[in-house]
């Protein structure tokens, strides 16, 4: 299985969002990034970021609620490998199948199980019943068959099950493209009511041409403008220098990098607590004692930041929380956070033998 792993880890794409983080996977042949409609809800435009290509906002081009199916425009410049989609008729119980994808909004993951029913049905929707691994942040990724074929797209687990998952079958995909490559190059989305594919043109207005009911069009969907709290950081930010768009991780999370350093930043709405964390390195298994002497050096140094220790991560991090916060002292609490993080991961891995945090 190594050598499909291996394959997918370029082509499947962690999308980001206002709203969500997920996944998605990018087919050579349409120059489209496949995901759920889900993950890409109530955007006109997403975040794309994979291991060969760059952070970078990307055009959505499709929405379907029916089949919670979306396209989005593929990423320029890329020399993505080519991957197929199989013949979903020809799946079986027992069948090996593999799950890829960015669970959590986390790096590359991919796990294995096997399909445990090809026709699990619901809404008239017959689905791939798999036990491969999935959790929140999978959504929208390839579940893949032996011979490196995607047949299905991972579109929902069941609550409080035990790893059983479905993915929407690959020529229900198959179907769709065929559908949509008569758009030439127009966004187009399904109608719920009638099902028809509408395509964005000048005539397309707010209701599906086929059946009159009301549609909801890409063009038509309103930008996201932060409010409040949400807005204030990211003044800061955008103050930084950082292009913001780029920058939202899902709702209230935010990931700022410097240098060799990444930097997370998120808003707990609920307690009104802003916190701002860069995991610095590893601890190493040997020499341990003078990195612990080094950070509570440091610590005694610091205002406003901490250096400490969880599990075997070496992480520097910032607490504020709303109702104490102004700007210029959460600005510069941020702007010391960042340029320290730049600074104390190479320190720790060049000086101390700390492992670099992968």
């Amino acid at each position: 299985m190594k050598p499909i792993i291996d394959l997918y880890k370029n082509v499947v794409i962690q999308i980001a969002t206002p709203f969500s983080v997920g996944t998605g996977f990018f087919l050579r042949e349409h120059n489209l990034i496949v995901t759920n409609e889900h993950v890409v809800r109530n955007n006109k435009s997403v975040v794309v970021e994979g291991q060969l290509i760059e952070r970078q906002l990307r055009p959505v081009m499709y929405l379907d609620t029916r089949y919670d199916l979306a396209f989005i425009q593929g990423p320029e410049h890329n020399h993505l490998a080519e991957v197929r989609l199989g013949d979903s008729d020809l799946v079986r119980e027992g069948n090996i199948v593999i799950a890829a994808g960015h669970p959590f909004g986390l790096k590359f993951t991919a796990t294995q199980g096997i399909v445990s029913s090809t026709q699990h049905r619901q809404e008239d929707i017959h689905y791939i019943q798999h036990d491969a691994a999935l959790n929140p942040g999978n959504s929208g990724g390839p579940l893949i068959n032996e011979q490196a074929e995607v047949i299905g797209i991972n579109t929902f687990i069941l609550r409080d099950g035990q790893s059983i998952g479905f993915a929407l079958p690959s020529n229900v995909l198959s179907r769709t493209f065929a559908e949509f490559c008569k758009s030439s190059g127009c966004a187009a989305v399904r109608c719920a009511s009638c099902l028809n594919m509408v395509f964005e043109t000048p005539e397309v207005t707010h209701y599906c041409p086929n059946c009159g009911s009301e549609i909801s069009t890409i063009s038509n969907i309103e930008e996201y403008a932060a409010l409040g709290m949400r807005r204030d950081l990211e003044d800061i930010i955008q103050g930084f220098g950082y292009e913001v768009v780029l920058c939202r991780r899902g709702p209230n999370n935010w990931e700022l990098n410097r240098g060799s350093a990444r930097i997370l930043l998120s808003y707990h709405e609920e307690s009104g607590m802003v916190v701002a964390e860069s995991v610095l390195a590893n601890l190493p298994r040997e020499n341990i004692l003078p990195i612990y002497q080094f950070l509570m050096q440091q610590n005694a140094k610091l205002r406003g930041l901490n250096l400490g220790i969880s599990k075997n991560n070496i992480i520097l991090s910032a607490i504020m929380f709303d109702q104490y916060i102004k700007p210029e002292f959460s600005t510069a609490i941020l702007e010391d956070l960042i340029t320290r993080a730049d600074l104390y991961d190479d320190q720790l891995i060049k000086e101390f033998g700390a492992l670099d945090y992968d």
